[in-house]
Order: structure tokens, then sequence, then C-alpha cells
């Protein structure tokens, strides 16, 4: 993830925690009211419904739902990410992860990935003029499903996805990079077969040692996501959702750098047959860097994100 490498010790001990313990409690207070809004009905047996053959997965933009599949089913998949604007200067940086997923079984999918990275920066301080391509990463990303919605109030899976990375994903410069995501994925149908809801939670460790400066930088983020999305016609969903960003220094969560609130729509559309499509556009509306003036943190993250999926599954 983009990075401060500059440390403020004092902004943490006073702010830093205190704002994860904020989100975290709001989070997980969503999380429990999403449980709970319809829990007199969870124990009725359901029968076969057009919802059950929604995949949530990809249904909500940055954000995830806790569906991994069909036992035995693969899936084939392109995920590109777009990073877009800097408080100065021309920043734009677009990222394809190219994924082959296997449902194992009813509760575990794996999916190794391959990752290209595209960069185009001119003129923003701190950063080097670059005009490339590069292999960014290889990962191998680890679902397991604890709870099948279609069986329990919600969905709830946990991710994992170790990554070695090729190139710093801030500026593009040749790297060693070592880290991974872990991500708490929930969501519930709020209204049969129309409304669906997904709540995450996600802590990213990196560490990265930049070649051309012989630098090492350790990092962390902390996020909490929340989205809805609503089927307006068969096959065609349209929905909002709302991204919290915390970056620090440290793999820990040790020392604040920054912050940053996105807010944008989705879509997601089925193709025909097995094919898929799922977009979201997300502009940051509030933020903050310590000792940089403004209403935005352009330091350690983007003015616009942007994500883009297209699949098929077999």
């Amino acid at each position: 993830m983009p990075r401060n490498r500059q440390t403020w010790r004092a902004v943490a001990q006073r702010q830093a925690l205190p704002i994860v313990q904020i989100a975290s409690a709001v989070v997980i207070a969503a999380a429990l009211a999403l449980a709970g809004c319809t829990a007199a009905g969870a124990g009725e047996h359901r029968a076969k419904s057009a919802s059950d053959q929604i995949d949530t997965e990809h249904l909500f933009g940055f954000t995830q739902g806790s569906d991994i599949g069909q036992a035995g089913e693969t899936e084939l998949e392109a995920d590109s990410t777009g990073r877009f604007g800097k408080r100065e200067g021309s920043y734009n940086a677009a990222a394809t992860s190219l994924e082959a997923k296997f449902t194992l079984s009813d509760s575990v999918l794996i999916a190794p990935t391959a990752t290209i990275a595209y960069y185009d920066i001119v003129g923003v301080p701190g950063l080097d003029d670059r005009r490339q391509g590069r292999l960014q990463d290889l990962s191998l990303e680890m679902r397991y499903r604890l709870l099948n919605r279609e069986r329990a109030p919600f969905g709830l899976t946990f991710l994992i996805d170790p990554k070695w990375g090729f190139a710093d994903e801030f500026s593009g410069a040749r790297a060693r990079q070592y880290g991974a995501e872990f991500r708490i994925a929930a969501d519930r149908e709020l209204v049969r077969d129309r409304l669906y809801a997904a709540l995450n939670l996600l802590y990213i460790p990196e560490v990265t040692r930049v070649y051309e400066t012989n630098s090492t930088a350790r990092e962390s983020t902390f996020g909490a996501y929340l989205a809805v999305t609503g089927q307006v016609r068969p096959g065609l969903f349209l929905g909002a959702e709302a991204r919290y960003l915390e970056h620090f220094e440290g793999v820990a969560l040790n020392h604040f750098a920054g912050r940053a609130f996105y807010l944008g729509p989705t879509l997601y559309a089925g193709l025909g047959g097995r094919w898929w499509l799922s977009a979201s556009w997300n502009f940051q509306v509030s933020g903050r860097a310590p000792d940089v003036p403004g209403a935005l943190d352009l330091t350690n993250f983007e003015r616009y994100q942007a994500k883009l999926r297209i699949g098929v599954s077999f």
C-alpha cells in the first residue's frame, strides 16, 4: 500500500489507537445489528430461490462478500485496480491481477495470483518520474467460509493472502516486498432476492526493501468497509460502498501516518452464461496526514480509486 515514511510518534500515542478502536467498535456493532435484524426468521427453512444462485463475493466493489462458489468449481478472473491523483503533479497507477480460483470444498477456496502494474508518475514531490510496467507480485489467496449465509443468519468468511512482491506499490521502483492481507468478510441478504449488504475488516502488514535507495520500510494498513447493493433487474446490481482506511508505520499498527474515507457507487452485471463483470469508483471525501495541510490525505492515499473485475466460472 502507499506509504509515508516519516514517523509521528506523538500523534500515534494520542490519536491512532483510539481511532482504530472506535472504527472497530462501529463495524462490529453494525455486524451484530446486521445479524440480528431478522434473526427471528433465520431458523425458518428456505426453499431454493434465485438468491441461492447469486455469488456475493464480487457484488460490492472493493468490499467482498462471503460466498466462495460451489465445491469443485473453477473460476478465472482479471481484477484491475486504479489509483489516481496526488496533491501535486500527476500520479496514475494501475495493477491487474490474473487469478485462478479453485473451490476445494463448501468451505475452502484457494487462488494463485500474478499481478502486473503500470506507473505513470510525473512531478509528484518525493517520487521519481516514472512511466513503466512491472511484475508487481505473486500471491496465494486462501479463504475459509465459517458460516454459509444460506443456512446461517449471515455469511462469514476469513481470508489470508500472502504475497511476494518485486516492486514498491507506491512508487513503482524495483523492490523486494513481503506482506499479507488478512480480511474478515460478512454479508447478509436483507430483502429476499433484492437487497444485500456486506461488511469487511482488513489488516495488511508489509515489509519493503527498495533497491534504488537501499531503504527498508515496515508498515501496515487497517480498513473497515461497508457496502449495500440491490438487484434492479435480473443479473444487474447497483449499490454504494463506504471505506475507511488508516496507514501506520510499523507492521503492528505502531505509528499513525494518515487516514482516508472513501465513498462511491458499485455495479455488478451477469454477462450471460457463467461470465460476470463488477466495477466500483471511489473518491476520497475526507482524510488527514499529520503535519500536512488540507482536508484529504493525499500523502498515503490517492484522490480516486477504482476497481474493475471480469470473470468466468466452470
